[in-house]
C-alpha cells in the first residue's frame, strides 16, 4: 500500500465521520423540543464535523494552498458557533422560550425579572 492511498483512505473516513456529525446536528435540531437542547446539537457536532471535513480535504489535495484556506474556516467556526449559540440561548431566555421546569438552577433569574430585561438596575423616578 502506498500513502498516498493509506491518505486517501484517511481522508474518506474522516469525510465520513464528519458528515455523520453533521447529519446528527441536524437530527438533533429537528428532534429536541427546546431551545438550550437544539443549541447543543447545532454547535458542537456540526462545528466538529465541518473540522473534520477539512481535514480531509486538505489530506486528499495534499496542498499548502488547501490547508491555508482551511485554517480560516475551521477558526471562524470555533470563534462563531459558540457565541451565536449563547446569544440565541439568552434571547430564548429573557422571551420565556426554554423550558424552565427542566432548569435545575437559574443563574438568570434575579438579572431579568421580567421579559425583555438586560439585568440592568433601574433608578427609583423622583
Amino acid at each position: 500500500m502506498t500513502l498516498e492511498s493509506v491518505l486517501d483512505t484517511v481522508a474518506l473516513v474522516l469525510v465520513l465521520i464528519g458528515a455523520v456529525l453533521c447529519l446528527t446536528a441536524t437530527m438533533g435540531l429537528l428532534r429536541w423540543r427546546d431551545v438550550p437542547t437544539r443549541l447543543h446539537a447545532a454547535t458542537k457536532p456540526q462545528v466538529l464535523g465541518v473540522l473534520l471535513i477539512v481535514i480531509a480535504v486538505a489530506l486528499s489535495l495534499r496542498t499548502w494552498e488547501v490547508v491555508a484556506f482551511g485554517i480560516p474556516i475551521v477558526l471562524i467556526q470555533f470563534a462563531t458557533a459558540p457565541l451565536a449559540a449563547h446569544m440565541v440561548g439568552r434571547a430564548a431566555y429573557r422571551n420565556r422560550t426554554t423550558d424552565e421546569e427542566g432548569l435545575y438552577i437559574d443563574e438568570l433569574q434575579h438579572r431579568t425579572e421580567q421579559p425583555g430585561s438586560t439585568g440592568a438596575e433601574t433608578r427609583p423616578e423622583n
